[in-house]
């Protein structure tokens, strides 16, 4: 929240006037001292985040235009060393780590070169490199948001205690939009540059693409890695019991629930942004459509044929997705008249997958990188609903506004999951725990904390045991 009301409070004054005047002003020496210490870190952060976009989605289009296999042949053939560098490019060190370079500085300046470098390296065994990769994608968001929309305004950060656990929900409704939507997408293009790229060596892979790897997975699981006792098996039980009730708050448990997930989302459609932003915004979201356009060419059964008539079955298969999650997850009033509807449709579709398969009609293959390919273009359409929000609810096709709801649950729903399975996995393991709360504290406090847990264990089976006496 802090990093949030920091970061749109500059992405105003990026608006102002007074920015401009000073601009304007400013003799060189006063300007670059306003840019790096103001506004100018925030816009370069969004930069650093908008460089790595351009670069996967530039190589996502080389891979599925089948660009790159063209000009990599065209290189070698002529021995074109300069074509062959420029293909390939690699992020083996990101612009971020040149943001490093002002402390490593000041580290030798004050204790020397040896001291620098085992600063240095005492850091990146403290992870904070994912702490810092994690920040960057917060600022870099809310500045950029800002900037598109307007909408800065007071957060609420509060004067509690640090150290306390955060609740699994409580996370994702921080980071889903800012972080964890923006991880997804990044893997979602790393893997299709390395499915229908050029297939080279894996270690040319790992070369291109380890810090865009790093990059995702930090804005996955950092908040989960610092938070206390985010593997705990106990707290991790808490929490799933907790992110359930949350995705289901208003319906199955508490119909006057003000925390739960359909009071959150709506929350997210409140806007008071110009045309034009809703217009730009409009458009960058048109760019996760780009993945089905390209897949769908790919497929094994409709290779060299290019007709439009494709692109528009595979948007027939995907109206038909959407309408079968709609009618699984349809509520009667009469519970057991959906039954028989549900089941013939389970039989259907069964059989439908038995005579694609045995006819030959398509692979399996092409079946998960269908559904690959309208991943992305589902939630590309929600972004595009939940822009025109206020415009849909008030015109003659508001009824759509349900379906686009019960499709978010469905994607919030499903993102959730994939995040918190590995972090269930890791909690089963007690070991990892232990490393946890040893990597976020001294020695001392994470002493005091095993025995803390400890004693708390023992009072409770003691008052369970007095408890079992009085009865």
């Amino acid at each position: 929240m802090f990093e949030a009301k920091v970061s749109s409070g500059n992405a105003e004054q990026l608006l102002s006037r007074d920015v401009f005047r000073l601009g304007n002003s400013f003799d060189i020496f006063r300007l670059l001292s306003f840019y790096v210490t103001s506004v100018g870190y925030y816009a370069c952060t969004m930069m650093t985040s908008l460089t790595i976009y351009v670069f996967l989605y530039g190589k996502a289009y080389l891979a599925l235009s089948g660009l790159w296999r063209i000009f990599d042949d065209l290189a070698l053939r002529n021995h074109d060393k300069p074509l062959q560098t420029a293909l390939g490019t690699q992020f083996l060190f990101q612009i971020g780590f040149f943001t490093a370079i002002p402390m490593l500085v000041m580290f030798m300046i004050e204790e020397g070169f040896i001291k620098a470098v085992v600063n240095i390296v005492v850091m990146q065994l403290q992870l904070s490199s994912v702490f810092f990769t994690f920040s960057l994608g917060t600022r870099s968001h809310y500045f950029s948001r800002t900037v598109l929309q307007g909408g800065a305004k007071y957060q609420d950060t509060g004067r509690n205690f640090v150290v306390q656990h955060i609740k699994f929900a409580q996370n994702y409704r921080l980071y889903s939009r800012s972080h964890f939507v923006n991880a997804f997408e990044i893997m979602m293009l790393l893997i299709v540059i390395r499915v229908y790229g050029p297939q080279k060596s894996p270690q040319s892979y790992i070369l291109f693409s380890f810090f865009c790897w790093f990059l995702a997975i930090s804005w996955l699981f950092a908040p989960f890695i610092f938070n206390p006792s985010g593997f705990e098996w106990q707290k991790t039980v808490e929490d799933y019991n907790n992110w359930v009730k949350w995705l289901l708050g208003r319906d199955n448990f508490d119909p006057n629930a003000k925390d739960c997930w359909e009071n959150w989302w709506m929350e997210q459609q409140a806007s008071n942004a110009s045309i034009m932003s809703i217009l730009l915004r409009t458009a960058l979201s048109l760019r996760f459509l780009f993945p089905q356009f390209g897949i769908i060419y790919h497929l094994e059964k409709v290779k060299n044929d290019t007709s439009i008539l494709i692109y528009g079955i595979s948007w027939l298969i995907f109206i038909g997705i959407i309408m079968l999650f709609l009618t699984f997850s349809y509520r009667s009033n009469y519970p057991g008249s959906m039954r028989p509807i549900r089941g013939v449709l389970y039989m259907i579709l069964f059989v439908s997958f038995v005579m694609v398969e045995v006819l030959g009609i398509i692979s399996i293959n092409d079946i998960f990188a269908t559904i690959f390919a309208l991943i992305p273009t589902g939630w590309g359409l929600l972004c595009i609903a939940m822009i025109w929000s206020e415009y849909i609810q008030q015109s003659p096709i508001k009824p759509i506004w349900s379906i686009v709801k019960a499709t978010a649950w469905y994607y919030d729903a499903a993102m959730g999951m994939l995040i918190f399975i590995p972090i269930a996995v890791l909690s089963w393991f007690q070991f990892v725990s232990i490393f946890q709360t040893r990597l976020l504290f001294n020695q001392a406090f994470s002493r005091g904390l095993e025995i803390s847990r400890i004693l708390s264990a023992r009072k409770q089976q003691d008052d369970e045991g007095s408890t079992a006496k009085i009865k």
